[in-house]
């Protein structure tokens, strides 16, 4: 389960959440975070929260990785929804902890079978509901 490049495991649960996430539209995102060697769980957020709920529960000063399941209406009226990755990297992070989120990314990544759309962001402004809006279509 483990990376030898990163040394990262990745727990269970996260590919199961992002399962559910994907095909039963259980949650709105997950907020995923590295502790003790591997990737775990941080929040699951149900569908009836907001783009604004999501980004609120990241850490300012903290890394994580999450999934935000954005749905939207096409300009052909059609219903649509992607699923985004979001890298977040905030400046104030430690260095360590930067370091460690960004060799372990591309291989939770792979875990996660389904993603449309990532970002990488620094501050909230790089990851703003009109940069997502942006991104989607």
């Amino acid at each position: 389960m483990a990376n030898a490049a990163s040394g990262m495991a990745v727990d269970d649960e996260c590919k199961l959440k992002f399962l559910e996430l994907k095909t039963k539209r259980n949650y709105r995102f997950i907020i995923f975070k590295i502790e003790s060697q591997q990737v775990v769980v941080e929040k699951l957020g149900s569908p009836e929260e907001t783009y604004e709920e999501f980004a609120a529960s990241l850490p300012a000063d903290e890394c994580r990785y999450a999934v935000f399941d954005y749905d939207f209406i096409t300009n052909e009226n059609c219903q649509k929804s992607k699923i985004f990755f979001i890298a977040w990297s905030p400046d104030t992070s430690r260095i360590r902890s930067k370091m460690v989120y960004a060799s372990s990314k591309d291989r939770f990544k792979r875990e996660l079978d389904g993603i449309q759309v990532e970002l990488q962001a620094t501050d909230p402004s790089e990851m703003s509901f009109d940069i997502i809006k942006s991104r989607a279509l």
